[in-house]
């Protein structure tokens, strides 16, 4: 190539660059004026390549992934239902009850009285629609309520098995 045309590319190059630059402008400013301005930061990927197990990941992300791997994700979701049983019932409602257990689709709650036990087994339907929509359909099928555990004291003086009453010390 003779100088003449290295020349005349290198200045249809220049040109080139120039015009680019003065179209790249007036696009930012058209954008800036519609208020859609690029974005400065770069995208992030979607999806791509996994990262590998000794990659630092977000812990929220990592918790995931454990109890998915371990099957865990349903004893957790339950075990969440357990401690937030004052949000999910009510104030009123857990001061008098507590969860116990929860198998085969059945939880079971504790009340300190028999009058709320009976609350509780009449709001039965209501409390298994509630905490379905807390663990997802199904989860939950039935609610199984205990009363208090000790009953109510039999009333009268301590009795001895086989006495006859006060007669037997007296004579």
């Amino acid at each position: 190539m003779d100088g003449a045309a290295a020349g005349s590319a290198r200045s249809a190059a220049a040109k080139g660059a120039a015009m680019a630059r003065e179209k790249l402008a007036q696009a930012k400013s058209d954008a800036a004026r519609r208020g859609q301005l690029p974005r400065r930061e770069p995208r992030r990927r979607a999806s791509g390549a996994r990262r590998d197990s000794g990659d630092p990941q977000l812990f929220g992300r990592a918790i995931a992934d454990l109890l998915s791997d371990r099957g865990w994700e349903q004893p957790a979701a339950i075990g969440g239902v357990f401690g937030r049983w004052h949000e999910i019932v009510g104030a009123d409602m857990a001061a008098h009850t507590k969860p116990e257990t929860f198998a085969d689709g059945e939880v079971v709650v504790v009340a300190d009285s028999t009058a709320w036990a009976t609350q509780v087994r009449l709001l039965a339907r209501t409390l298994v629609r509630r905490l379905n929509e807390e663990l997802g359909d199904g989860t939950v099928q039935k609610v199984k309520v205990r009363g208090p555990q000790n009953g109510p004291r039999s009333s009268g003086g301590l009795r001895v098995t086989g006495s006859r009453g006060p007669g037997d010390t007296y004579g």
